[in-house]
């Protein structure tokens, strides 16, 4: 039974395939609708009215998901240190969401990360458009998500470039302006792979297991590493839009280099939603579904979003670390049994992120839809 219900979820994900080499309908630039001073906003962009930004669901302002300092978390010998790793567990099992400190990243280079990402944005809209992307592989410069004729839109723009595997990894695709840019990201990626190594090693560990099982079963040394990096223009009735509409992350666990002067990301707990208030200098790191597949639902990927404003852009810098794309993932062996049994079916990471590239963001409603019929 679960191997039929596994098969028609895939057709269901795959039958829009021929649509995915181009998009339903010519592109607008939301920096184009930005700088063009805008009194009201298209229809495009007006969502309906139980999706947008309310003050009424929103929580406290001062409250905000947890901030754990790393100094420490592995000494030289290379014992974790268990309060560090403590709190690690319940910001992944209550939040799935949690800011780092002392993480390893030069701050100097995140800094140069997102100003030069805000220097690029900054160019005309035509000096960008070649390097405009498809929804075929979504690399480069795009401003929307899925391929559904008609659907409301989000409020931003973006650039998406892979990393990881190397043979990916393709330069000629990345902007090459500003003229250190390559050069920044590169390097920068390097180092974001190396932490979300380290943070693979504790919810492994938190879970009873070897550190490297969350890794092996990514493929190892194989995985994937994509960079988004949003940028939300000024919006002129950000009451009606949304920047990024809610959904969870469809691959393995993101790091995100918010904007260090504008607060928009929303997290969901609770039924209300959280804005999150920027650490200086911190990452922001949150759960995606294909770890919450592997834990069998011990740590939760989480419904986030992100609001607009109509004062000050935001630029932002979501980085995925994802399994190696053809492996088929499920709940690890160790993390079931007769009376916790897996919840999900197997499925590769290519399959499953059809969703989001047909679809668009779609709040949960993809990984609980993959959960095994009883």
């Amino acid at each position: 039974m679960n191997k039929n219900k596994n098969k028609k979820e895939v057709k269901i994900e795959t039958k829009k395939g021929p649509t995915m080499e181009e998009w339903p309908e010519p592109i607008v630039r939301v920096q184009s609708l930005a700088e063009s001073n805008l009194s009201s906003l298209p229809d495009r962009y007006i969502k309906p009215a139980s999706q947008r930004p309310t003050t009424i669901e929103e929580a406290p302002t001062a409250t905000n998901i947890p901030i754990i300092d790393l100094e420490g978390l592995f000494s030289k010998e290379g014992s974790p240190d268990e309060a560090i790793m403590a709190q690690i567990t319940e910001a992944c099992r209550e939040w799935g969401f949690f800011q780092v400190l002392n993480h390893g990243v030069r701050p100097e280079l995140m800094d140069a990360a997102r100003e030069n990402w805000r220097e690029f944005f900054h160019l005309p809209v035509n000096e960008k458009e070649s390097y405009k992307n498809s929804p075929k592989t979504y690399e480069g410069y795009g401003s929307r998500l899925g391929v559904e004729k008609g659907a409301i839109l989000d409020w931003s723009d973006y650039y998406f470039l892979h990393l990881l595997p190397t043979h990916l990894k393709d330069f000629n695709k990345w902007p090459s302006f500003p003229p250190t840019i390559r050069e920044v990201i590169d390097e920068y990626g390097k180092e974001v792979v190396n932490l979300c190594g380290r943070i693979m090693k504790v919810l492994s560990l938190n879970l009873g297991l070897k550190e490297d099982k969350f890794q092996d079963a990514f493929g190892g040394e194989n995985i994937g590493a994509c960079l988004r990096v949003n940028y939300y223009p000024k919006c002129p009735r950000p009451e009606l839009a949304l920047g990024l509409s809610s959904h969870s992350d469809p691959g393995g666990m993101t790091i995100l280099l918010p904007d260090d002067q504008v607060f928009g990301l929303q997290v969901r707990k609770n039924d209300m939603w959280i804005t999150v208030k920027p650490h200086p200098h911190a990452f922001i790191v949150n759960i995606g579904d294909q770890i919450q597949i592997l834990s069998n639902s011990a740590y939760k990927s989480v419904e986030h979003r992100v609001i607009v404003n109509s004062e000050k852009e935001r630029v932002s810098l979501a980085f995925f670390y994802n399994p190696k794309s053809d492996i088929p993932i499920q709940p690890l062996q160790e993390l079931v049994s007769t009376h916790n049994p897996p919840l999900y079916p197997p499925m590769t990471f290519d399959q499953y992120r059809l969703f989001i590239r047909t679809q668009g963001p779609q709040g949960k409603s993809h990984v609980e839809s993959h959960v095994s019929p009883r």
